[in-house]
């Protein structure tokens, strides 16, 4: 790395230097109310500099170039008007693997990676060595959905989602991890737009459910930028599930298993939803934080089948 020469810009002030420029971001982003100001702006710069965090630590007198500084001023802005980290750099890791993301998506969470865990607990064996068709219902940057096909290399999958958007954004990821050929992407309501003979062996999906209430106290990053269609799910949060119950049986194989995130104190309330139409609780799987994050469900008269 060749490290710039200490000269004065263009207006005569102090040496733009990594250092300089961090201090002076970190103090914009702590006044805006953004608890990892420091954090931030070294991420930031490290992307501007196409280096990551080391730069900012093993080389402080840095000085930036003109185009440099331009662009981190840039996101600066953004970031102290609360825009996602996740959205000004264009990418967020997710179960060791980068994903795009828009704002016409929701970032992925590391509570989602629980539904990962869940589903491939359930399977064992058959993830390496089992041809198996999933389902990804509201699929998003289709992190759910690519996750398990990397992690299942004779699975297909589909994956379903109401808006185009983003749609064009997990058929990218998809194509970024070379898992295009495998995949095929519906753009619909949940499952109405899948084929009556339609039988997958293992049905993936996050569904919308913060409630109206908790909406209003979400932080600016959620509330300002991302799609609120991908968060709120009714005044309650349980609206999707309800929409989703009775589709999931007709969609599900015989020996297949669904596996849905919820919210906090939700586990329990759509169990008894997903019960109401004919699924029956395998499951109920803690996050890191020991929160009931995910269900896995089967058709009634096959409990115990699972991972047979």
């Amino acid at each position: 790395m060749t490290m710039g020469v200490a000269a004065t810009d263009v207006v005569g002030s102090l040496p733009q230097t990594v250092a300089i420029v961090v201090r002076d971001a970190t103090n914009t982003f702590a006044v805006a109310g953004i608890d990892t100001a420091r954090l931030d702006a070294q991420v930031l710069l490290g992307f501007v500099l196409g280096t990551g965090r080391e730069v900012i630590f093993g080389y402080p007198e840095r000085v930036l170039t003109q185009a440099e500084r331009s662009k981190f001023a840039l996101l600066v802005v953004r970031r102290a008007a609360r825009q996602p980290i996740s959205q000004l750099v264009g990418q967020k890791e997710f179960w060791g693997r980068s994903f795009a993301v828009t704002e016409d998506v929701l970032t992925p969470r590391p509570d989602s990676e629980t539904l990962i865990a869940a589903v491939l607990d359930q399977l064992g064996e058959k993830c390496r060595h089992q041809k198996l068709e999933i389902l990804d219902v509201g699929t998003g940057t289709g992190c759910l959905l690519l996750t398990l096909l990397a992690e299942c290399p004779l699975a297909r999958g589909t994956g379903v989602d109401i808006s185009a958007a983003a749609l064009e954004v997990a058929k990218s990821n998809a194509r970024e991890l070379a898992l295009d050929k495998r995949i095929e992407f519906i753009e619909g309501h949940w499952c109405a737009s899948l084929p009556a003979e339609s039988a997958f062996d293992v049905v993936v999906s996050n569904p919308p459910y913060i409630s109206e209430q908790e909406w209003r106290g979400l932080s600016p990053e959620v509330v300002r930028y991302e799609p609120r269609a991908a968060l709120v799910g009714g005044a309650d949060g349980l609206e999707a599930y309800r929409l989703l119950a009775p589709q999931i049986p007709r969609v599900l194989a015989p020996q297949g298993f669904l596996v849905i995130e919820v919210g906090v104190g939700q586990a329990r309330g759509v169990a008894r939803i997903l019960a109401a139409k004919g699924l029956e609780v395998q499951a109920f799987c803690p996050d890191l934080a020991g929160v009931e994050r995910v269900i896995v469900a089967s058709h009634r008269d096959k409990i115990g089948n699972l991972k047979k």
